[in-house]
């Protein structure tokens, strides 16, 4: 196939390259044998090298071994970013486990309906869980919980500060561990583990991960992925990064690592160059540049909402954030004003860039060094295709048509767990993987998302694509984050609703935002309805959920329906 991109390659980034069929965890071992001595984590203080990094993994192994996890098994860690995390999702990998990510705040429903469909045995958690997870254990297939607490990986002298604030803040957790009952403390099991184990044979093509997503549609699914689909992403992401110099770069680790963006980009990468993951379990923004500050980053993969949120605080130029090399932004898209403010007050390069759970994730962005083509995902990685395809016909869409985002690599899916005809439906006999995502491409070969398919609204015959009008929205001088979403209309079927926060001290109203909308949008698009607040419900890496939005607005309306005249009369 024709492939534009190639020409748009920085030098020393290969069209191809031979990906290591290597289970995952091998990245450790070859790391601690070239750089034992590299900082692997800091976590407040706590520095742990990959020396000894490779032998916690290896303990942990020898702990699951002991438990009775055997290959196959599954193993869920629910965990904000902490060595716990780390150690434990290698060391599960040693043994030919399959690791399932869990988002921490995850409530008994929800951890019930993952663990029972992957059928998790073993759940590795914060003590500060100990209720739900005690409770979720009684619905499900689990025979094991392991205990742990964000003061057993703290430096000496936080390790006796942090219970005192701990139990002053109401976040303390005593855990008694009872065997019999598959309860067990993290650092009891740590003690009596030996490093000198021996590592599963675990082939490249055999599931690495279960990473549960809402897909291109529909429920959460378990999405099947590899050793050689996360080894060969990796290795992607470092390609894109050629002057990143290994045992010297320091990864801002904030993205949670239960994330797959996180999780590829901040830690398996990370181990691929011999970094140091900085380890910050939460994105608290005077904390974070306290961090920059301090810890001097050189990688920050994030999403636009931490950048913008650099970019708004007030007092940034006392921080110096001068160490930042590189950013590439994801699960988001990234408006043009935040790119340009975050580089005028750091100097990195912060490029977009695109994935999806799907493939590992990322699969296009924009060239570190080279053109940088705002608006636009970039190009793709090496060895990935990528395509745009009628939404009807499946047919190839010529340059500058938009149509469904199709893409193929080395990191594309084995398919979803337990779901083969979801699987149908998003990957082809010849290996691309339906996106979900509307897009074009121009002749260059760059791609430029138009939106998410399912949030197209259509509003008196018209298509309107909601990214369109967030871009306008946040060049308004007053507001801070803003989300077009697409709401009921008796009329037009759906209509356009701007949900917008202004920065502090700013005040505006509706016909201001829409009539600043009218100058600068075709008369379809431009905002029927604008509604202001404090905040805009996002996920826990800072994704705006216009599915929450939309939701309130239809129960409303049928609320309103009810209540209606009309209604009543019909009745």
């Amino acid at each position: 196939m024709d492939r534009p991109w190639y020409k748009f390659y920085q030098e020393n980034v290969p069209h191809s390259f031979d990906y290591p069929r290597i289970p995952l965890f091998s990245l450790v071992d070859r790391t601690a044998e070239h750089f034992p001595d590299a900082v692997a984590m800091s976590f407040y203080g706590r520095k742990i090298r990959y020396r000894e990094f490779q032998a916690l993994t290896r303990k942990m192994a020898d702990v699951l071994r002991r438990l009775g996890v055997k290959k196959g098994d599954r193993v869920a860690i629910m965990l904000p970013n902490c060595p716990q995390t780390v150690i434990t999702y290698y060391g599960a990998l040693r043994i030919g486990a399959v690791v399932v990510n869990t988002n921490p705040l995850y409530v008994e429903r929800e951890m019930t309906h993952q663990f029972n469909d992957a059928g998790a045995e073993t759940l590795v958690t914060l003590d500060l869980f100990y209720e739900k997870s005690m409770k979720t254990m009684q619905k499900t297939r689990l025979k094991r919980i392991i205990f742990t607490g964000v003061q057993d990986f703290l430096p000496f002298f936080l390790k006796f500060l942090y219970p005192l604030k701990a139990k002053r803040e109401g976040q303390w957790v005593e855990v008694s561990p009872s065997p019999g009952e598959g309860v067990y403390r993290w650092k009891d099991l740590m003690k009596e583990a030996t490093d000198q184990v021996k590592d599963e044979e675990v082939e490249s093509e055999e599931i690495a991960l279960l990473q549960y997503t809402g897909g291109t549609t529909g429920v959460a699914k378990g999405v099947m992925l590899t050793h050689r689909n996360l080894v060969a992403n990796a290795y992607q992401v470092r390609l894109w990064i050629p002057s990143a110099v290994e045992g010297e770069e320091k990864a801002l680790a904030v993205l949670p690592f239960f994330h797959v963006y996180g999780m590829t980009t901040a830690m398996n990468l990370a181990v691929l160059i011999a970094a140091e993951m900085i380890l910050v379990p939460r994105f608290e923004i005077k904390q974070i540049l306290h961090i920059i500050h301090k810890e001097r980053p050189t990688i920050f993969p994030g999403v636009p909402t931490m950048y913008q949120a650099i970019n708004t605080m007030e007092g940034v130029h006392k921080f110096d954030l001068s160490s930042i090399k590189y950013c590439i932004s994801g699960a988001a898209p990234l408006p043009l004003e935040v790119m340009r403010r975050f580089k005028e007050l750091t100097g990195a390069k912060l490029v977009e860039g695109y994935g999806l759970t799907e493939a590992s994730p990322v699969t296009h962005a924009n060239p570190l060094e080279g053109v940088i083509k705002e608006g636009s995902i970039g190009i793709p990685f090496p060895d990935t295709d990528s395509k745009v395809v009628d939404l009807e016909t499946g047919e190839d869409l010529p340059v500058g048509e938009a149509g469904e985002l199709c893409v193929r690599g080395p990191q594309v899916m084995k398919g979803y767990w337990n779901m083969e005809d979801e699987t149908k439906k998003v990957l082809t006999e010849d290996g691309w993987l339906k996106t979900g995502d509307i897009a074009r491409m121009d002749e260059d070969g760059y791609f430029f998302i138009v939106d998410r398919k399912k949030d197209m609204i259509i509003a008196g015959g018209y298509n309107i694509y909601p990214r369109d009008i967030d871009e306008v929205l946040f060049t308004h001088p007053k507001v801070l984050d803003a989300v077009a979403v697409g709401v009921p209309d008796p009329y037009r079927g759906e209509t356009v609703k701007a949900f917008v926060v202004l920065k502090p001290g700013e005040t505006a109203t509706e016909e201001e935002i829409i009539a600043y909308c009218r100058e600068r949008l075709a008369r379809y698009k431009v905002p029927k309805l604008v509604e202001f607040r404090d905040e805009l419900p996002k996920s826990l890496i800072g994704k705006v959920l216009r599915k929450v939005l939309r939701e309130e607005e239809i129960k409303k309306y049928q609320q309103q329906k009810k209540e209606s005249p009309e209604s009543a009369g019909d009745n």
